[in-house]
């Protein structure tokens, strides 16, 4: 038997290439996110045929099923081991799951039913939980220090960004009249059905993944769900990660019907806001991973969560239908956004550490569908309220009706004020949390000292050799 070398010994460098091949999977993950929660909802309602209040029941329920998926798929992970890898596996089924289920959702014909929303949507969120959670889980084993996680995570949101911007740009290239209109839907469609099996083909063939020494003589239980909700750091992180998808996801079910009856903005120019917003998280991902390095994770996304919430007051009062006024603050908005995601996935890393020092196990496949499981109830009841909010203050979705001022009114409120509370809430639950960077090093410290006195497993996890990759960037540890 040979020592297993310390987690920063078999944790290879990474350079440009490898941290871009690393998180291509991202831009069918960021593409999705954009088209489901801004332009499918109202597809479904408006073109399709079924009405509102149905839609967000229809994806509700949907996500109700959806969440109690992903602690068997955590499972699952931190069970495996093969002679590819523990997550490498779970990637590679994720991207054909999430391509075929795209085809059906993407490519849906009016006279369709409520069942065949629920079930096809269903198994395209199955794609999603298969390649967030391998992705994520895999990249805290590749980035083990505090700082190179906000870094790598800061790239993850990246390419996640971009894929989210090309969804938007497609009304103003196709030069679309209606975000309902049919071609656009499916030109959407066609690019994640691309993009997800070639991102994490790419992702398994170029990236090595590190062995985690863990005491394989202990069975990963369900029940041990509770006893993770139950750690203070851990409670604090799902409670604001609802909060802070809960916020943007709200305002995501209304955004289309918004910025055209209340600001004034053709489709094509509010999807061209909506790019800015999106856009401006390339920015937002690099300063504020940087600014978490300098001032704690923690510290900056409760810098971001106030700002943001104080932007959404300054909206209602701002002039309407100027473009040179709202793409500014569109920009500065989403650039405080982006690090909602991209601090809390890499703050879930640095518990996992804690926990697999105290109980010896690797849990961070756990804690991430813990924290997917959060994400899926915050967009099931965004949609569920948001659109059910619609109905009750007689706002019409449907093509070519006429909206009542009053019923404008209604949607304006129903956009504005459920947004600002949560998001102001995500922030201040983490006030007085204590897992640092000098707190965190400690940990790495003890962990590798343990590590480097476990026996290696005979199992080999992973395609690459043990060679450090060459190069120091984000992620690079």
């Amino acid at each position: 038997m040979t020592t297993a070398p310390s987690a920063s010994l078999a944790t290879p460098r990474l350079n440009f290439f490898n941290v871009l091949a690393f998180c291509s999977p991202g831009l069918a993950l960021g593409s999705y996110a954009v088209a489901f929660s801004v332009f499918l909802p109202q597809y479904y309602a408006s073109h399709i045929g079924i009405s509102t209040a149905m839609v967000g029941n229809a994806f509700a329920i949907v996500r109700l099923i959806d969440i109690w998926l992903d602690p068997f798929l955590g499972l699952g992970m931190d069970r495996t081991r093969t002679v590819i890898g523990r997550y490498r596996p779970w990637l590679l089924i994720g991207g054909p799951v999430l391509a075929f289920a795209s085809y059906m959702v993407f490519m849906a014909k009016p006279g369709i039913s409520v069942n065949y929303v629920i079930l096809w949507v269903l198994v395209f969120y199955l794609g999603t939980s298969l390649m967030s959670l391998a992705q994520t889980s895999w990249a805290a084993n590749i980035a083990p220090t505090y700082d190179a996680r906000s870094r790598l995570f800061g790239a993850l949101s990246a390419v996640g960004v971009v894929g989210a911007a090309i969804i938007l740009l497609m009304p103003k290239v196709m030069h679309v009249a209606k975000s309902s209109d049919p071609s656009l839907i499916q030109t959407m469609g066609w690019f994640m059905i691309i993009a997800a099996p070639a991102g994490c083909l790419l992702a398994s063939v170029v990236t090595r993944e590190p062995i985690v020494q863990t005491a394989h003589h202990q069975q990963v239980r369900l029940s041990e769900y509770w006893a993770l909700i139950k750690r203070p750091e851990v409670a604090r992180i799902l409670a604001a990660d609802f909060c802070l998808a809960l916020g943007p996801g709200w305002m995501a079910a209304l955004y289309l019907f918004f910025f055209r009856d209340s600001r004034h903005f053709t489709t094509a120019d509010a999807s061209l806001l909506l790019f800015v917003y999106t856009m401006a998280g390339l920015i937002g991902a690099i300063v504020l991973g940087r600014l978490a390095t300098r001032f704690a994770k923690h510290r900056t996304l409760i810098g971001a969560s106030t700002l943001y919430s104080l932007g959404l007051i300054l909206l209602y009062v701002m002039p309407k239908g100027q473009f040179i006024i709202d793409g500014p603050f569109m920009f500065g908005m989403g650039f405080l956004a982006t690090g909602f995601t991209l601090l809390v996935r890499a703050m879930v890393a640095d518990v996992g550490d804690v926990v697999r020092l105290e109980t010896g196990q690797n849990r961070v496949g756990l804690l991430y569908a813990l924290v997917t499981g959060t994400q899926k109830a915050a967009g099931a009841l965004s949609i569920f309220f948001t659109f059910n909010a619609l109905q009750f203050v007689g706002y019409q979705t449907k093509e070519n009706l006429h909206n009542t001022a009053a019923a404008i009114s209604g949607m304006e409120m129903t956009y504005l004020i459920g947004p600002i509370g949560f998001v102001m809430l995500g922030g201040a639950c983490f006030l007085g949390y204590k897992l640092d960077a000098a707190r965190h090093a400690d940990v790495r410290r003890q962990l590798e000292e343990r590590d480097a006195m476990v026996p290696e497993s005979p199992v080999l996890e992973g395609l690459s050799s043990d060679v450090a990759l060459p190069g120091n960037v984000p992620g690079a540890s």
